[in-house]
């Protein structure tokens, strides 16, 4: 029997529904399929930081690394800076293992409304590939005469030719996995960042020249935010720098229906260390511990790491079993138009698991 070793997060909010929602899937569905999970829960996160001053302990990577893959809840609290539960937490493990690659897909299901008028189930299946580990969130910078009148802010995005063109590559990789419309869409502000948006820029045209087979756009993030809106099934592959394909990716999310469906991926193609899977949604505060927050993106991001740990079969089962309960519109929660609780969507799923 093949055994994996998964590390669980669930971290804040509604990270503890979620994750551990998400789990009652994945025990089921790989024991029908053979295979032995083994779960190790991490208390790391806000209330860590209460009680230590600080998201999670100094060895935390040492403890991840034993394990094959990472399953994330979320990370924030209301009652600290944002700036330092993302940084102490969440981007320390996407360096520290060099997760180079965020993907986040996004795909309109059947039984799934999206605002946009005119949109069939499938009509919108896009994947934001987010350069992950550097860009404008290398957090480089400082103050100057800090919390006087006088006080400066200098904050610096750093933008490497290794970074840009690893991202560039896997994102014509993808298009070609994919095989549907073949395209890659490149993510830009190269005429306001003239330095780092230009080396962007200028290493996409020649990455793309070795894949003669995808059609490319370059589009000006201003641009590619309203094409979102207006024509978001032209879109297959869109590559972006942290903070384009973070935003971009929340909006991708939206026109499929709810942020509450979008699942996404921090790889290490390579597979040095573990790879790291979360929804896309926050920790929610305002609903966390009401029992009715939306459990089908850590679902959609449970399958998206068995499909990554060699077990495809499995994340098929699962992504299927979520397709059936959105098709049958009738146990959904409130982000969906529906009235069910974060239990009754698990069990929803858990009862069309193939």
């Amino acid at each position: 029997m093949k055994k994996l070793s998964i590390a669980l997060l669930p971290g804040d909010g509604i990270g503890m529904e979620v994750v551990p929602a998400a789990r009652k899937v994945l025990e089921k569905s790989a024991a029908a399929a053979g295979v032995h999970l083994s779960f190790e829960e991490f208390d790391w996160g806000s209330d860590h930081y209460f009680r230590m001053g600080q998201m999670m302990p100094v060895d935390a990577l040492e403890r991840l690394r034993a394990h094959d893959s990472i399953l994330l809840g979320a990370v924030g609290h209301p009652d600290i800076p944002d700036h330092i539960t993302l940084n102490g937490m969440l981007l320390p493990i996407r360096r520290g293992f060099d997760l180079y690659v965020n993907e986040r897909p996004a795909y309109l299901y059947a039984g799934v409304e999206s605002p946009l008028r005119g949109y069939e189930p499938g009509a919108i299946d896009m994947v934001v590939v987010r350069e992950n580990t550097e860009g404008e969130y290398t957090n480089v910078g400082g103050f100057v005469y800090h919390h006087l009148p006088e006080e400066v802010a200098i904050q610096t995005s750093v933008f490497t030719r290794h970074g840009c063109e690893r991202i560039i590559r896997y994102a014509f990789d993808l298009a070609r996995r994919r095989n549907l419309k073949r395209k890659v869409a490149s993510i830009t502000k190269s005429n306001a960042q003239g330095y780092g948006m230009v080396l962007w820029d200028r290493i996409f045209r020649e990455v793309s020249a070795e894949y003669p087979d995808i059609e490319t756009e370059s589009l000006l993030v201003d641009a590619a935010a309203m094409n979102f809106v207006r024509r978001p099934a032209s879109f297959d592959v869109v590559v972006g720098s942290n903070l384009f394909g973070d935003i971009l990716s929340d909006l991708s999310a939206i026109v499929t229906g709810s942020i509450g469906l979008a699942p996404s991926a921090n790889l290490d193609p390579r597979r040095n260390a573990p790879s790291l899977f979360e929804p896309v949604h926050g920790s929610a505060p305002d609903i966390a511990g009401k029992g009715v927050s939306n459990p089908l993106a850590t679902i959609l991001a449970a399958a998206m790491m068995m499909d990554h740990l060699g077990e495809p079969a499995i994340s098929a089962s699962i992504e299927g079993a979520v397709r059936a309960v959105l098709a049958d519109g009738k146990v959904l929660t409130a982000d969906l138009g529906g009235r069910a609780t974060t239990a009754e969507v698990t069990a929803a799923v858990l009862a069309n698991l193939a």
